[in-house]
């Protein structure tokens, strides 16, 4: 007796496990893409000959000492001319408040109250690690 092999036709393709593959990439991709900044397009900006540069400082840097003086930007201050100074700022400019640890709680909160009746949202308060 001859074993004779019966070779089936082969007229289909079995596509479950190339859909199962092409979905583990589809998440890997999708779970990769939201760790991308959105919204940058690169643009070479054109260049300008006669321009003027704003001197428009980035942060404004208010000291309380541990001997209860204020300064503004290294120029001693009192409260009087500390809120002068800091109304003619505009309210997104960004105010540093470094207040020594000796200094009184009640000097760090007259800057404070003078902060808040100016509506400067823009604080940091410096501290040591």
């Amino acid at each position: 007796m001859k074993c004779k092999k019966q070779f089936k036709k082969f007229d289909q393709i079995n596509v479950i496990p190339f859909i199962d593959i092409m979905l583990v990439l589809l998440v890997m991709v999708l779970t990769t893409a939201t760790f991308i900044k959105q919204g940058v397009i690169p643009v070479n900006l054109p260049e300008a000959k006669a321009t003027e540069k704003e001197d428009t400082k980035k942060e404004v840097t208010v000291y309380v000492n541990a001997k209860s003086e204020i300064f503004f930007d290294k120029e001693k201050v009192n409260l009087k001319e500390l809120q002068q100074k800091l109304s003619a700022l505009s309210k997104d400019q960004t105010v540093v408040l470094r207040s020594d640890k000796e200094s009184k709680f009640q000097d760090f909160v007259n800057v404070m109250d003078i902060l808040k009746k100016l509506g400067h949202e823009q604080l940091y308060i410096v501290t040591k690690e």
